[in-house]
């Protein structure tokens, strides 16, 4: 009897272990694909992301490349509370590695309705170690993209930014954001039991386009430090340096004072500085305008460069004076001395024998009317309705400058037809192709002008402007900012000023041409601010390009 009993139990344990081995072998042999995808799926989920947005390089002379904007991934660690077994024990080991308060990370581990809380970010490589080291239960380690500028300031306003959402904000960022950024695909992600990420591995992603651009590293590096020396010595409140090639366009140098730290732009209260005023910014040139007048004048035929004409100081069109600085009178003049000197009345005359229509539709070529199309966002342009209206008046200050508006990229565009033999560049920030304009001046003319430029600096007031061994074609303004510009509600103008230079190099065979504009300086005049911020640069750029002199010094 004892026996059978025995027998029974021997039997149904072989049954019960039966099954449970039977079910092993369906579950771990028969079903094994099943349960694994089904596992599988469960931590590891194929999501829509978009791919590493592209780079964008800095050359120099040489070719070599310099990382201006790039994306990293930066090591942060969270916890899931819920998941920490010993929460007093980890706070105090995560304390020690992460060289944080303990009562911060115990703070984070108490809430339970929590499955995601950041401890730190930007990990060092031994925080990393010593944590994995540790093996606690619920602490995680991942890595994050973000967009990183390693030149901080360096041609910020320029370059612009990417948001939170990662799209390109302002500049080259926004301009070529399509390009920059990644595509969209697959991405397969692992994720921990509270359905947070643990890894990651691209399936269909596709990065982003790298940029590589026209600038030259070390020569916007000169023109930023040249701005910022300026600011100290001159107190300007804003400036602006562009240097470009003149016979194709191409920009060597894109500056702005001030700038900001694009790695940290949602600490910068002042919106405004994220827009660049060479291309966002419209002013009244003043006498740098004048080279234009006279080649309107001469390319017309109505004027020569030895015209000459006689100077009372004064020109009255209907209730208005036309006055030279400083109230001074000349005498009798050439055209080529009204550039010398920067005569206002002379280059009112220039207009005048011009005709309105005439000068009208020679600064309509100059580009005056419609926007450069640079390779930048945000660009704007003046309409220059009150110019357009054709009163004596009004074409009679725009011939010096005053009462006509453009951008600092208009200008250069408009000067490079100087330069150039008479064509305007279409300047940009990529290699393209070189887009020439149909002539808007002859050769014959923009060789004239050229030469009267040249006199300008050898003879004229801005002899600081020279490099020695070289022919330097350039021209100072001066020009006061009306009130309007600065949001006051009354006609006329204020006591600030824009004062500038345009000069290009070497005179009859350029290889740069360079605007410096800088915003009311305390200082009268360009000749005592903008020029010897040009003649800096302009000895720094022919001694680092090594370009032959024009005569020996």
């Amino acid at each position: 009897m004892q026996n059978w009993r025995i027998f029974c139990v021997v039997i149904l344990f072989l049954a019960f272990g039966g099954g449970v081995f039977s079910r092993l072998v369906i579950l771990q042999v028969v079903d094994h694909g099943f349960y694994k995808a089904l596992a599988k799926g469960q931590q590891t989920l194929p999501q829509v992301a978009v791919g590493e947005r592209g780079d964008i390089f800095f050359t120099d002379k040489k070719g070599d490349s310099y990382r201006v904007a790039t994306t990293q991934r930066q090591p942060f660690i969270f916890v899931t509370p819920t998941e920490v077994e010993n929460h007093q024990e980890t706070a105090s080991a995560l304390a020690n590695i992460l060289a944080l308060p303990e009562e911060l990370i115990s703070e984070k581990l108490s809430r339970e309705e929590s499955l995601f809380e950041v401890l730190k970010k930007e990990l060092t490589r031994k925080e990393m170690k010593a944590i994995e080291e540790l093996n606690l239960s619920g602490v995680y380690v991942q890595q994050e993209s973000s967009r990183y500028y390693p030149y901080k300031t360096l041609a910020s306003r320029m370059l612009g930014f990417i948001n939170q959402e990662g799209v390109g904000q302002y500049g080259i960022e926004k301009y070529y954001d399509t390009l920059l950024r990644g595509k969209e695909g697959l991405e397969r992600i692992l994720h921990n039991v509270a359905g947070y990420l643990l890894s990651w591995g691209k399936d269909t992603l596709e990065n982003g386009e790298d940029l590589q651009l026209t600038l030259d590293f070390n020569i916007q590096s000169m023109a930023e430090s040249l701005l910022a020396k300026a600011a100290e010595s001159h107190d300007i409140e804003e400036g602006t340096i562009i240097v470009l090639d003149p016979t194709d366009g191409t920009i060597l140098a894109l500056a702005n004072y001030p700038n900001f730290d694009p790695n940290t732009y949602s600490e910068v209260t002042n919106l405004n500085i994220f827009q660049n005023p060479a291309v966002e910014s419209i002013f009244e040139p003043g006498s740098v305008f004048k080279p234009l007048t006279m080649a309107s004048g001469i390319d017309s035929g109505k004027i020569t460069p030895s015209t000459t004409y006689i100077d009372k100081g004064v020109v009255h069109i209907g209730g208005y004076k036309v006055l030279n600085y400083d109230e001074r009178v000349w005498g009798e003049r050439t055209m080529t001395e009204v550039l010398e000197y920067s005569i206002n009345t002379g280059a009112v005359f220039a207009e005048s024998a011009t005709g309105n229509s005439i000068f009208l539709d020679y600064i309509t070529r100059f580009g005056m009317f419609e926007p450069t199309k640079v390779d930048l966002a945000g660009e704007i342009y003046s309409a220059n309705k009150e110019l357009k209206k054709g009163y004596e008046i009004n074409y009679a200050t725009a011939s010096f400058g005053q009462g006509i508006e453009m951008t600092a990229m208009q200008l250069v565009r408009a000067f490079s037809a100087l330069a150039n033999g008479g064509r305007l560049v279409t300047p940009h920030l990529t290699q393209q192709e070189t887009q020439l304009s149909e002539p808007v001046i002859s050769v014959r003319t923009a060789s004239q002008v050229t030469a009267m430029l040249v006199s300008v600096t050898e003879n004229g007031f801005a002899k600081s402007a020279r490099v020695p061994g070289y022919y330097i074609a350039g021209k100072t303004g001066t020009a006061q900012i009306a009130n309007s510009a600065l949001g006051i509600a009354k006609p006329g103008y204020s006591d600030k000023t824009v004062q500038s230079f345009v000069g290009y190099a070497p005179a009859f065979e350029p290889r740069f041409l360079a605007l410096v504009k800088l915003n009311n300086p305390k200082t009268k005049t360009a000749e005592y601010s903008a020029i010897p911020v040009f003649q800096e640069l302009a000895k720094y750029i022919l001694d680092y390009y090594e370009i032959p002199p024009d005569y020996e010094k």
